[in-house]
């Protein structure tokens, strides 16, 4: 008998997730909001791009103008990248990683997708999404149940996000955060925005039970009390913006340790003084 615990994301609720968005059509200004943001980081590029590969499934009207012509893959149930030998110069994810339980080796497979100078350009919510819903689902399932369950997804921490890039073998990795607070008037305005946006609980271990009415009131008044401002619940919202280029010689390199010609304290115009003590705590 196997051991070996169930994967993070649950990939056919997700699938599941993201067709009752579509079938929605309500506003996904976070949708729209990263692809603007990914367009701003894209126009700062003074290169034009032949063939451009969209993780997802639709193409976003604010990236399309990035390259001449765009060949949409997704991954599969076993998280392979559908795009055969193909390479591209341009490659591009808008949230499309959010459920992705292998995410290191995601990364790998887009970099590989990509032409040597290749670039990749891509979207995920930061950890700081929805802080204020996992407080209180914390809360309010430990008031009324003794316990709890994994109500919001974990999300991706911008400080880990470069080095993470880096072991994907991209070059010149950056990863920024973009923050967004939303107030809402009812809680359901809230959770119809995350239907919206398919971002609704596809854990694996989530609880399958329905969510008992004493465990709804304890929530909502955690949520009303701590992150309500004049009636209204915040909620926060954190998109990290990643960019990394495929290794090409004429990429700039980092200079090898040991190789400065000039101090640091000279540029700075101040004395250099040799730490002899230190102190341990």
């Amino acid at each position: 008998m196997s051991n070996s615990r169930p994967p993070l994301f649950d990939f056919h609720t997700a699938a599941r997730a993201r067709a009752r968005a579509r079938t929605l059509a309500g506003d996904t200004f976070l949708d729209a909001a990263a692809a603007e943001g990914i367009a701003d980081r894209l126009a700062a590029v003074t290169r034009r791009f032949e063939r451009g590969l969209l993780v997802g499934p639709a193409l976003p009207r604010e990236i399309t103008p990035f390259a001449q012509d765009w060949t949409l893959a997704a991954f599969d149930e076993q998280e392979i990248l559908g795009v055969g030998e193909t390479r591209f110069d341009l490659a591009v994810s808008v949230f499309s990683l959010q459920a992705i339980n292998d995410l290191p080796g995601a990364l790998v497979q887009i970099r590989r997708a990509l032409k040597p100078d290749g670039l990749f350009v891509g979207a995920l919510f930061g950890g700081g999404t929805l802080k204020e819903l996992r407080e209180a689902f914390a809360h309010g399932e430990a008031e009324t149940l003794g316990g709890i369950s994994p109500r919001v997804s974990p999300f991706a921490d911008v400080r880990d996000m470069g080095g993470l890039l880096q072991r994907a073998g991209f070059a010149l990795p950056v990863a920024d955060v973009e923050r967004l607070t939303v107030r809402y008037g009812d809680f359901r305005d809230l959770v119809r925005d995350l239907r919206a946006h398919g971002q609704t609980n596809v854990l694996s271990e989530r609880s399958r039970k329905p969510l008992r009415r004493d465990t709804l009131g304890a929530t909502l008044a955690h949520y009303t009390a701590h992150h309500g401002e004049g009636g209204k619940l915040r909620a926060t919202f954190e998109t990290l913006h990643l960019t990394g280029w495929s290794p090409h010689y004429s990429q700039q390199q980092p200079l090898k340790p040991g190789s400065a010609t000039s101090r640091l304290a000279e540029a700075l115009g101040t004395s250099e003084q040799t730490l002899t003590d230190r102190t341990r705590y």
